[in-house]
């Protein structure tokens, strides 16, 4: 079996360190191509495997149960949960926020494939900013129905050290409040976190945590992943 196809698409140093997005050939899948990104050579997310991102967005939006919704994304990645977010018709409108400015110069000039089809989309919306700063500040005139943050590898493991302030019960009291009344605050991680769902059950009415096993095609074996989902 030879060795893989990898292209470089771009890379760029950030203020949290370098970012790379490649496109590379699962050599148990010849012909296959995926995209990734990675975050000083560690794996942030691939298009192979796109399920726990996506189950971020149905399930929170299944628990909301109702029409009309104003949907807040922290985190752009490489767009899967925003795209399942506007699969549903119960969505009336996406606000997706990213901190980093260079990853929203690759959506803007369309090196993340799934760029043209979000911005075809009249009800999607992208914008640079900290989405935790945005979430501890004075709550909006029209409340979120849903906050979906996809930013940090779990409640312990944060992609920078200031994000450890969001895991905190000031912290998420102040998120709550940019809730509607049974809005849905939805937290991906790759690992258990009993101590973030039990922060969470001093804050919120109800708490929900979904483990999510799922088989990783690259690697052949099974991982993974946990949603907190809490309703304000």
């Amino acid at each position: 079996m030879g060795e893989p196809e990898l292209t470089y698409l771009a890379s760029a140093e950030t203020a949290l360190g370098t970012i790379y997005l490649i496109e590379r050939e699962i050599l148990s899948q010849p012909g296959t191509l995926v995209l990734e990104l990675f975050f000083d050579h560690a794996l942030l997310m691939s298009s192979l495997n796109t399920y726990s991102e996506r189950e971020l967005a149905r399930r929170a939006i299944e628990m909301r149960a109702r029409g009309d919704l104003h949907v807040l994304v922290g985190g752009l990645g490489l767009g899967y949960t925003a795209r399942e977010v506007l699969a549903s018709k119960q969505v009336a409108s996406l606000e997706v926020i990213e901190f980093l400015p260079e990853l929203i110069d690759w959506f803007e000039r369309g090196v993340i494939p799934l760029a043209g089809e979000l911005r075809r989309d009249p009800r999607f919306s992208l914008r640079q900013g900290d989405v935790y700063q945005l979430l501890g500040g004075p709550p909006p005139e029209r409340r979120y129905d849903l906050i979906l943050i996809d930013v940090d590898h779990a409640p312990e493991e944060h992609l920078d050290d200031l994000n450890r302030s969001f895991y905190t019960e000031s912290a998420l009291r102040d998120a709550r409040e940019h809730l509607a009344p049974d809005g849905i605050l939805g937290v991906w991680s790759y690992a258990e976190s009993p101590a973030f769902a039990a922060l969470l059950g001093r804050v919120f009415r109800e708490v929900r945590v979904d483990r999510l096993r799922y088989t990783n095609p690259a690697l052949e074996e099974e991982e993974v992943n946990w949603l907190f989902l809490a309703r304000g």
